[in-house]
């Protein structure tokens, strides 16, 4: 395998781990730096919405220029507005102003540069010849080997150093991404000229490419199902996971078992992603998607009865597993039916709209305990992810799974579809991420 593929893989696990330090430290540093909770909130909702924004602009920009230099640049902005966090402190002390502009600023790295990496996949599988299914799988892999040892790294780090000093290490994680990302060969992120688009023959204005980015997804009711399984499981998990779990465990004062059952979660989705990484080319991919709705439904109905501690961690486990399975087909699927030359502005649509849902889900729950009660919450949030499921199994857009249009099960070799150049289109006109 050429370094290409290690070397996304690594630049991909860097980038989701100083992410997951950032999630657990941050909130801890500005509540102590304002010694307020209210403040610590401004800022998670003043970042949310630029993040949004950036996410769905900035794919405008990911199809028009090099992506593999997309990525590194999204990179370094987030390695540089976290980065100034402890100069500023050193300097002049934090404020709640310095938090949110800074916070700000990285939110045009952090939503941008997933997609930039998502846009890049199917090239450096081209390049690479490495099998869509092993690298989809490994990269769950690799996020549950982030989720797990980020918080609990952050936590050491905020025991052993002080304050905001525990910033470097996030920001570095976020720079050694973009180190990692420059091993990719330039050429493998070029964006390949003469695809028909509306706008052929002059310059689309980035509002006309963003509407040409909408059309492609609004037309595909492939993307449409994918989008809508998606946000909705992303609102069903956000409700469980940032809320209902843990009003649980306070209530019954055993909120350590959260941290337990997360991590049993996301060592299901490690196993998950591992064993389709490894068999996910074998088999009808209709077995991978049944199994993997089917699995993920029974695991949240375990964790939403509720009923004791092993029911949930055993659910969490089942959870993680079976929404591995899908998820990874679904990212290969994504590969090969998204077009190449909107591949930047789809990824950035489908990462906003989920990034909207987490806390759509959380304010969701937030209400229906405040109103009637948990038991309420945690049905209701069972409810929408069985909708989810449902539109998984029976809908029509998800019915014959063949890769590419050959009307064969197995994927397409990565190496058959050519090498994406400046001026010419990528072969497989079918793919995209």
């Amino acid at each position: 395998m050429k370094l290409a593929a290690p070397a996304y893989l690594a630049s991909y696990f860097l980038s989701i781990l100083g992410n997951s330090i950032a999630a657990i430290a941050l909130p801890l540093i500005v509540l102590q730096k304002t010694g307020s909770v209210l403040g610590t909130g401004s800022v998670a909702a003043a970042t949310a919405i630029p993040a949004i924004f950036a996410g769905l602009f900035m794919g405008v920009v990911i199809d028009r220029f090099n992506r593999r230099d997309c990525s590194i640049v999204t990179d370094l902005i987030s390695a540089a507005s976290v980065a100034a966090l402890p100069i500023v402190d050193q300097i002049s002390g934090l404020t709640l102003s310095w938090f949110i502009l800074l916070g700000i600023v990285g939110s045009l790295g952090d939503l941008p540069g997933l997609a930039a990496r998502t846009a890049l996949l199917p090239a450096v599988l081209r390049h690479s010849g490495a099998s869509a299914e092993r690298m989809a799988g490994f990269s769950q892999v690799l996020v549950s080997l982030a989720l797990l040892t980020g918080p609990a790294l952050a936590g050491t780090l905020m025991s052993a150093l002080p304050g905001s000093t525990v910033l470097w290490i996030t920001a570095a994680t976020s720079a050694l991404a973009a180190v990692t990302t420059f091993l990719i060969p330039r050429h493998v992120g070029a964006v390949p000229k003469g695809e028909p688009t509306p706008d052929a023959g002059r310059a689309a204005s980035g509002w006309k490419a963003l509407r040409e980015g909408w059309l492609v997804l609004l037309r595909s009711p492939f993307l449409v199902t994918l989008c809508a399984i998606s946000s909705l499981s992303v609102v069903a998990f956000g409700a469980l996971q940032g809320l209902i779990l843990p009003v649980y465990f306070t209530g019954i004062d055993q909120p350590s078992s959260l941290g337990f059952v997360l991590s049993a979660m996301a060592l299901g989705t490690l196993a998950g992603g591992a064993i389709y990484g490894m068999a996910g080319r074998h088999g009808p991919r209709r077995r991978w998607l049944v199994t993997g709705m089917i699995g993920t439904t029974i695991g949240f109905a375990a964790i939403a009865t509720l009923v004791s501690v092993t029911a949930i961690l055993i659910g969490a486990v089942i959870l993680g597993l079976s929404s591995a399975l899908f998820n990874g087909l679904f990212g290969v699927l994504s590969i090969e039916r998204i077009p190449e030359h909107v591949r930047g502005r789809i990824a950035g649509i489908q990462n906003a709209l989920i990034t909207a849902a987490a806390p759509l889900g959380i304010m969701g729950a937030a209400v229906l305990i405040e109103l009637n009660s948990l038991s309420a919450a945690v049905i209701v949030a069972a409810g929408v992810w069985a909708v989810a499921a449902a539109t998984g199994i029976f809908s029509p857009a998800l019915r014959d799974l063949a890769s590419g249009s050959g009307g064969t099960d197995a994927a397409p070799r990565p190496a058959d579809s050519g090498e994406p150049t400046g001026d010419r289109p990528a072969l497989a006109d079918a793919c995209d991420a």
